[in-house]
C-alpha cells in the first residue's frame, strides 16, 4: 500500500502548479463552505487575537487561510518531482546569519511557529546549512501516513528527531555542531510544565523544552518567520535572539519569542496555522509560579527584537 501510494503521489508531483492551484482552489472551498473543517475553532482564536476586526474581518481572514492550508499540503507534494532551480527562485533566504554562527564553532536552535510554507522552507533551507538539519517531530498515529512523511522529510535532508524519544535521538549529536530547528508554538502536554506568557493579552501555555534546551546547553538562539508576498512565493526572515541563553533569566527566552509571534502573525495572519486550538487551557492559581511577565525583559533583550 505504501509504495502504491507514494507513486500516485510522485504522479501528481508532475502537475504545472497552476494545475495544483486550481485543484487546491476546490479542496479549500470544500473545505471551507462545505465541511466547515475546524470553523469555530478558527474564529474563536481570530475573536480572541484580534478582537478589534470586525466580522467580516476575520471572515476575510478564514477564507485566505483555508487557500493557504491546502496550498501547504498540496504544495509538498511538488516536492517529490520539483527542480532546486524553481525552489530558489520561489523562495528568498539569506543564509549569512547560520554561517556565520557555524564558523564559531556552535551549534544553533531556530524557534519558529506554524506558518506556511513549512514544507517548503524546510527543502530551500536544508540545502544550503554547513549544520545538519535536526527537526523534531511528532509521530503520526497511522504507520502509513508516518512512513509517507518521514519519506518526504528525509528525502530532502533533515534529520528527524521523534518528540517522544528527544533524549537518545539526541545522543549521535551531543559532541557535533548541529541546527535544532523548534516549532515552538505548541501547547505543552502539562500546562503546570509549560511557561505561561500573555499571548495577545491572554495567559497561554508554551512549551519550556526550546528554552531549557539552549539555557542549559548555551546554544545560540534564532528566530525565523516565513512571509507570502503571493501566491507560491515566500520570503524567509531571520533574527538572532540571543548568543548566550544561559545568561538570561529563566522564562525571558520564551517570553521574546512569544512577542517575536505575534508580530509575525499581525504582519499576516492568513498565513498562520489557526486551526490548531492554542487557547484550550485556562491560567489557574496553581500556574502562578509558571508565568512570565513582560516587565521581566531587560531593556538590552527588548531592544534586540526591534
Amino acid at each position: 500500500m505504501y509504495y502504491l501510494v507514494l507513486g500516485l503521489l510522485y504522479l501528481f508531483s508532475f502537475l504545472p502548479l497552476w494545475v495544483i492551484y486550481r485543484i487546491s482552489d476546490v479542496i479549500s472551498f470544500l473545505l471551507h463552505y462545505v465541511m466547515g473543517y475546524r470553523k469555530k475553532v478558527l474564529m474563536k482564536n481570530l475573536s480572541i487575537a484580534f478582537p478589534e476586526k470586525t466580522e467580516k474581518e476575520k471572515k476575510i481572514i478564514i477564507r485566505k487561510f483555508y487557500t493557504n492550508f491546502t496550498d501547504t499540503f498540496l504544495e509538498a507534494l511538488k516536492l517529490l518531482s520539483m527542480k532546486e532551480s524553481s525552489l530558489r527562485k520561489r523562495i528568498q533566504f539569506d543564509p549569512s546569519i547560520f554561517n556565520e554562527l557555524f564558523a564559531t564553532g556552535k551549534s544553533c536552535q531556530v524557534h519558529l511557529g506554524h506558518n506556511f510554507n513549512w514544507e517548503w522552507v524546510n527543502v530551500r533551507v536544508t540545502r544550503e546549512l554547513a549544520y545538519p538539519f535536526l527537526v523534531v517531530y511528532m509521530p503520526i498515529g497511522s504507520k502509513l501516513v508516518d512512513r509517507l512523511f518521514r519519506y518526504f522529510r528525509e528525502k530532502t535532508g533533515s534529520i528527524l528527531l521523534p518528540a517522544t524519544e528527544m533524549k537518545s535521538a539526541m545522543m549521535p549529536y551531543r559532541n557535533k555542531q548541529y541546527l535544532l530547528a523548534l516549532v515552538a508554538d505548541q501547547n505543552p502536554g502539562d500546562p503546570a510544565r509549560g511557561y505561561w506568557v500573555k499571548f495577545f493579552d491572554r495567559w497561554t501555555p508554551f512549551v519550556s523544552g526550546p528554552e531549557k534546551n539552549a539555557r542549559l546547553n548555551d546554544i545560540p538562539v534564532v528566530f525565523a518567520r516565513f512571509s507570502k508576498p503571493k501566491r507560491g512565493h515566500y520570503v524567509i526572515e531571520t533574527k538572532l535572539a540571543s548568543m548566550h541563553p544561559a545568561e538570561m533569566k529563566e522564562g525571558e527566552l520564551t517570553l521574546q519569542y512569544v512577542r517575536y509571534l505575534e508580530e509575525v502573525i499581525r504582519k499576516q495572519p492568513e498565513v498562520y496555522l489557526w486551526s490548531h486550538n492554542r487557547w484550550k487551557w485556562e491560567i489557574k492559581e496553581a500556574y502562578a509560579d509558571r508565568k512570565v511577565e513582560d516587565e521581566k525583559v531587560n531593556d538590552a533583550d527588548q531592544a534586540a527584537l526591534h
